[in-house]
């Protein structure tokens, strides 16, 4: 019977990748100690399982992770060919037109929020459609996605840029280059080897993952990142896995990694979506290669096809790649932290690569972890039932945020898109935000909770990117200074300017990179 006044003085995390290594940076940088004296941090990984990959887009926050575990940008950058991500750039999910594209930026509206410019263009496309899109009439950063230019300078610091910025990087890479820091930095202890068995105490919590080489591995804390067998929570504790797939219908991928013609090919400043009969494809670029896959339903559409239409994006190239299948089960565990197992990545759960939701997941979980760890195990307790209610409003909100998307589009061409709209498929509560943002736009007052996973601002660009309009008419009370609202328009179109000719390209600042290092902070 496990003593509930017993110190947490140990953690073994299950398996390695992008979930393991980032949960033992951010616990071992907050708890390990040089002398020992602090918590020990174990990772078990059998080298037999191999990393997913999908997960190669980045959130902002990534940036804070990174330098809050003592990791050098510039060495990240270099080892994992990782590149600047400034936002989303949406094709083909509303119309098919070839001006059918948008984009979810990373910098919020010029003023936002203490200025709302929402209403002002709302007002503007009402009077004269040919305004330009949201994005770019409030906002630099579409711009310089579409020059293909980088958030910052060689000679801005570690983390720091003239626009907000992410990555995209080397999922493989990125896993062996956290490894390396965890281990060499940080005090981790790294465990290879095979997990033959659970043991459990008489009252259910887990007592040790027994290998095949080193024997029992005991804890006082697991953390499950074994992917989506979720051997721990799923497998041993018996978590339910709830499904979302009536929500959100994609369940598989076929991907490749496709070479750039030439070493000198431009590096793409964003996250490519571009709407598919049956999905979406989606193209990053890294500094050696880009990654393309195809995101589709097997519900709508056949292998076949689908190969057909990707081979049709990539080009001749394509037929001298390998694509790789994978599965997706779309949705989340029941309960995320039971007795003394708490589950981080895969294993908690998975949703569509869509606004790069599985990386910033990891680390919001691993975060408040670190932040929270239970100084005993009658404590933990209590951090379980917080962690449970926070991680699944989570969820709960980057299902509904991705449900936006397809159900705002206007693609009649295939089941797929037309499904997607059906009343039935789309959360009441997001029905109901929509049903006010005809009226005003999406505000602050909209979002109250601490754990929101996307602003308002994400909503405006997403809504009106896709063609939602606010009737001004209604919101008559927010024109009010509109003299404001044309300085800040003009400090867009000014910043636009400025920056465009003063930034240099994402390759060329990488290949900068390359012999030089950004400043140290």
């Amino acid at each position: 019977m496990t003593d509930m006044n017993t110190p947490v003085s140990s953690v073994c995390i299950l398996g390695g990748g992008s979930a393991g290594w980032l949960t033992a940076a951010l616990i071992a940088a907050r708890h390990c100690t040089p002398d020992g004296s602090g918590l020990s941090v174990t990772l078990v990984e059998s080298r037999r399982i191999g990393i997913v990959g999908v997960g190669e887009g980045t959130w902002p926050t990534m940036r804070n992770t990174l330098r809050k575990v003592g990791v050098s940008e510039t060495d990240f950058l270099r080892f994992c060919n990782a590149s600047f991500k400034q936002g989303a750039k949406f094709a083909g999910w509303r119309t098919q037109s070839p001006d059918d594209f948008y984009y979810h930026p990373l910098v919020l509206p010029e003023g936002f929020p203490s200025l709302d410019l929402a209403p002002y263009w709302n007002a503007q496309m009402r009077d004269d459609p040919a305004t330009a899109s949201f994005s770019d009439a409030v906002c630099f950063q579409e711009a310089l996605c579409e020059r293909d230019l980088a958030p910052k300078l060689i000679t801005s610091p570690e983390f720091g840029g003239l626009a907000n910025y992410a990555y995209h990087l080397d999922a493989v890479r990125f896993a062996d280059f956290m490894a390396e820091h965890c281990v060499t930095k940080l005090g981790v202890r790294h465990v290879v080897d095979e997990v033959i068995a659970v043991e459990q105490a008489d009252d259910g919590d887990i007592a040790a993952v027994v290998t095949r080489e080193h024997g029992a591995i005991t804890a006082d804390l697991f953390v499950d990142c074994s992917g989506f067998s979720s051997l721990l929570l799923g497998e041993t504790l018996g978590v339910p896995f709830r499904d979302c797939n009536d929500v959100l219908f994609i369940d598989r991928a076929l991907a490749v990694q496709v070479p750039y013609n030439d070493a000198g090919a431009p590096i793409v400043s964003h996250t490519v979506s571009t709407g598919q009969k049956h999905g979406w494809i989606w193209d990053i670029g890294l500094q050696n290669r880009r990654r393309v896959g195809y995101v589709y339903s097997s519900a709508y559409a056949a292998g076949s096809s689908v190969e057909a239409e990707l081979a049709a994006y990539v080009g001749p190239a394509f037929d001298r790649l390998s694509p790789r299948e994978i599965t997706i089960r779309s949705g989340h565990r029941e309960t995320f932290w039971k007795r003394n197992c708490v589950a981080v990545g895969l294993a908690a759960g998975f949703l569509e690569p869509l606004e790069a939701s599985a990386l910033v997941l990891i680390e919001l979980s691993a975060d408040y972890i670190a932040a929270s760890m239970p100084a005993t195990r009658s404590a933990m307790e209590i951090v379980a039932r917080r962690f449970n209610t926070m991680t699944l409003y989570r969820w709960e909100r980057i299902i509904e945020f991705l449900k936006l998307h397809y159900m705002l589009s206007e693609r009649d061409d295939t089941a797929f898109w037309r499904d997607n709209r059906d009343p039935a498929t789309i959360p009441q509560a997001l029905q109901d935000q929509l049903e006010l943002w005809r009226h005003a736009p999406p505000g602050e007052q909209d979002f109250s909770s601490a754990h929101e996973m996307f602003p308002a601002a994400s909503y405006q660009y997403v809504l009106y990117g896709m063609g939602f309009r606010t009737d001004p008419r209604f919101a008559a009370a927010t024109l009010r200074d509109p003299d404001a609202a044309r300085d800040a328009f003009d400090r867009t179109t000014a910043l636009k300017r400025r920056l465009a000719a003063t930034m240099p390209t994402n390759r060329a600042l990488l290949d900068t990179l390359a012999q030089h290092r950004f400043q140290p902070v």
